[in-house]
């Protein structure tokens, strides 16, 4: 009996061993699989920094990573030229699809520091001085925020590339490789941090500086990106850099405050505005969708210049109404958790003009899930080419707008079925609007690229034609389109 138990016991041992055996080459075996869903490349593979999307928290990180110059020698536009004949004449007959190609190559300048980290550590120093504020008494800082996609932009194109998720987008070191250029200069910081005089001194250096580059010469700035969201900002020099492409928060037509022939949508490129409040994700929408009460919410200024002063006339229209909540505020903490409360509740979002066409607020409406009724008749939108706003938002004329009644009227006649598929799809387009470090794929700065893609060849068409171009040439071969009045601007293309 002795023998038979321990010839039993031997025989669980070796089953076992066998076992253990087979499992472990199974684990093996799959770890070799074709199958398997990661790779080297895949994300799990290396670590990725902390997503941040508050531009203090992200800027607080950025300034304290050592951050890598490279500083190649510069050729003279001569040769700039030759060089880029060479490489355009390479990837015109090694890749079919060329120039209309992703990812873009962005020749990022290496500035001095007094026009980039010089001006976000002012910025990061002096941000909790709740007392600087605007004539309208905006909090400037907050503002900075607002406009603050030059930052955005930057860190994420400086970023080493391992720790980038962007395809859209890749920088390169040589000049002659690049499709545009990328100029790093934080124009809305400077304009209010600084003095206005040493603003204005500072505006000059850096347009000195930019002008002063061999790329800037040959193509007399066409191929240029330069940052300038607020509409105040870099205006003492504009009209030396109007040939580049503006980053811009509308297009203004009235002419208050851009001149005509400075911007227009064959060049320029609008970009969204940095949401105040936070970001309702989907587990949010889908606790506060059910539970919006508020038929029609609007928080911010009353009075504003130019096409805002419809926000006045609204006002008069619309206050005590059932279901219409009109408050004036500001865009501080109180302002913004009040703003934030009041869109999360409300199923339509009133956007009127501001200032300028565009206003914060249209954005803010989009991350809260609250459905934009966007009354500005000559607003431009970000990213069009791309986005379809008509599944998101309603738009109004102003005329219709101010008619007695017609507002409400038509709020409250939208079919329920209508109001819930404008709201998944504002769940679904509201990554398009949030910045973020690293930068995310379909997010703001990803649709940057895809939209400046489209730009390209447009820009090396007109940059070798007035390369080209004789004394008694046709100079004029473009126009400006607006309803009634076609203006021809080829002098600021050609």
């Amino acid at each position: 009996m002795a023998g038979k138990q321990i010839s039993r016991s031997k025989s669980r041992i070796i089953l076992l061993a066998l076992s253990l055996l087979g499992f472990s080459l199974l684990i093996f075996l799959s770890s070799l699989s074709p199958l398997r869903t990661s790779s080297p490349s895949s994300p799990t593979h290396f670590h990725l920094p902390t997503s941040h999307t508050s531009f203090v928290a992200s800027l607080e990180h950025f300034l304290t990573i050592p951050h890598s110059e490279h500083t190649l020698p510069q050729l003279d536009v001569n040769n700039l030229d030759d060089a880029i004949f060479n490489s355009e004449s390479d990837r015109l007959y090694s890749h079919p699809y060329y120039p209309i190609t992703l990812p873009l190559r962005v020749y990022v300048y290496n500035m001095p520091s007094k026009f980039t980290y010089d001006l976000l550590r002012l910025f990061i120093n002096t941000y909790r001085d709740t007392s600087n504020l605007t004539s309208n008494g905006s909090p400037v800082h907050r503002l900075i925020e607002q406009h603050s996609i030059d930052y955005w932009l930057w860190a994420d194109l400086i970023a080493p590339q391992s720790e980038r998720l962007l395809k859209s987008v890749v920088r390169v070191h040589r000049q002659e490789d690049a499709d545009l250029f990328y100029v790093p200069f934080f124009t809305t910081i400077s304009f209010f941090l600084l003095e206005k005089q040493q603003c204005k001194a500072l505006y000059r250096e850096a347009l000195k500086w930019i002008t002063d580059q061999p790329a800037w010469k040959r193509s007399g700035g066409r191929d240029h990106i330069i940052p300038v969201h607020h509409p105040w900002s870099f205006k003492s020099v504009r009209r030396s850099v109007k040939k580049a492409i503006w980053l811009l928060p509308d297009m203004d037509s009235t002419g208050n405050w851009y001149k005509p022939g400075q911007v227009y949508l064959e060049k320029d490129l609008i970009l969204p505005y940095v949401p105040n409040v936070d970001f309702c994700d989907a587990q949010c929408l889908s606790e506060i969708n059910p539970k919006r009460s508020t038929l029609l919410f609007f928080r911010g200024r009353l009075k504003r210049n130019a096409g805002g002063k419809i926000r006045s006339k609204l006002t008069d229209q619309l206050s005590g109404a059932d279901g219409v909540i009109i408050e004036e505020g500001t865009s501080g903490e109180r302002g913004k958790e009040a703003a934030q409360n009041g869109m999360r509740k409300s199923l339509f979002c009133l956007s009127p003009a501001g200032d300028t066409p565009s206003s914060a607020r249209l954005f803010d409406a989009i991350v809260s899930g609250c459905i934009p009724v966007i009354i500005s008749d000559e607003l431009e939108l970000p990213f069009e080419g791309i986005l379809d706003y008509r599944k998101i938002a309603l738009f109004v004329s102003s005329n219709d707008a101010l008619k007695p009644g017609y507002l409400l009227k038509y709020l409250k006649d939208i079919q329920p079925t209508h109001i819930k598929e404008m709201q998944q799809n504002l769940a679904k387009y509201s990554r398009h609007f949030l910045y973020s470090s690293p930068a995310q794929p379909l997010g703001p700065e990803d649709l940057v690229w895809k939209m400046m893609a489209g730009k390209v060849v447009n820009i090396k068409l007109h940059t070798r034609r007035s390369q080209r171009v004789v004394e008694g040439s046709r100079n004029l071969c473009t126009c400006e389109c607006r309803p009634g009045n076609i203006t021809n601007t080829g002098s600021t293309i050609s």
